[in-house]
């Protein structure tokens, strides 16, 4: 049984972690309102901007002058998979959850003979797939010095799989990423970026472009996967603030609740010492 020391050196120890858990729990709660601003408000563009582009891409997705980004190099047999995590933990399941999705959608592609490549956004993403897959990651993408994601930094991740893309690296990009849904509940989602894929829509009679839909589409499908992944970094954003935040309230309740029954077996543990001390005098003092 440990003594009254121990007990209440545990019980300082629980409640000072209690103050950092509490003071995460409100720090997250700051930057989720930021992070789940920026994420909803990108939706409205991210989701018009794809329904223009649909309508280009049915009308020019049969076409033999399709651009190399919406028809694809005519293979899919080596696959390059973004994983985009957070630099950071103590959020929960989040890091891990992302992860589990990729190394699941890897064991399927390696199954079917294809080739898996890795490239990381955020070193939880890097230190989860290192043990089982650090031979397959070819690169890593560091944004802990970013103190705020904004569209370059998805403008320089796009431009690096396009070149990687047009030296022939790979025939299909995924991204994997947290879909913010609300505090309690993201979403591991896997992504296609290259080939563009667009939802299925029928080819627009109601607008003539000028100059051709390839024409077009050459110039806006590069900016398209940048959207795409911009997208995916401000969701993974909120959805990383909200599990930390989530975690940070279980972690802070649960340290209560460590307090409590510390606090109970001290002073069960006081109440014993008394009373072995009071028989020891009354003991002492009939012996006289």
């Amino acid at each position: 049984m440990p003594n009254l020391k121990d007990l209440k050196t545990r019980i300082a120890s629980v409640k000072s972690t209690r103050k950092i858990t509490k003071a995460m729990q409100m720090v997250a709660a700051a930057k989720l309102r930021r992070a789940q601003d920026a994420a909803e408000a990108s939706r409205p563009y991210t989701e018009r901007f794809n329904a223009v582009m649909s309508q280009l891409a049915a009308s020019a997705g049969g076409s033999d002058t399709a651009p190399r980004l919406l028809a694809g190099t005519g293979s899919d047999k080596v696959h390059l998979l973004i994983v985009m995590t957070a630099e950071r933990g103590l959020c929960g399941g989040f890091n891990a959850n992302i992860a589990k999705l990729a190394k699941a959608h890897a064991l399927r592609l390696s199954g079917e003979g294809k080739t898996v490549k890795i490239l990381t956004v955020g070193k939880k993403g890097r230190e989860a797939l290192r043990r089982d897959y650090g031979d397959l990651i070819v690169d890593h993408v560091d944004l802990s010095e970013v103190k705020r994601i904004g569209y370059g930094n998805a403008s320089e991740i796009a431009a690096d799989l396009l070149r990687r893309f047009e030296d022939g690296q790979f025939d299909v990009a995924t991204i994997f990423y947290s879909k913010f849904e609300s505090v309690i509940s993201q979403k591991p989602t896997a992504q296609q970026i290259i080939p563009v894929t667009f939802d299925d829509a029928e080819p627009s009679t109601l607008y003539d472009y000028e100059p051709s839909e390839e024409a077009i589409l050459l110039d806006l499908l590069p900016r398209a996967v940048a959207t795409q992944i911009f997208a995916a970094l401000l969701e993974n954003g909120a959805s990383e603030q909200g599990a930390r935040m989530s975690a940070m309230d279980n972690a802070t309740r649960n340290a209560g609740e460590m307090i409590d029954k510390l606090t109970i077996q001290f002073n069960r543990t006081r109440q014993q010492v008394i009373t072995n001390e009071l028989i020891e005098i009354i003991s002492g003092a009939e012996a006289l």
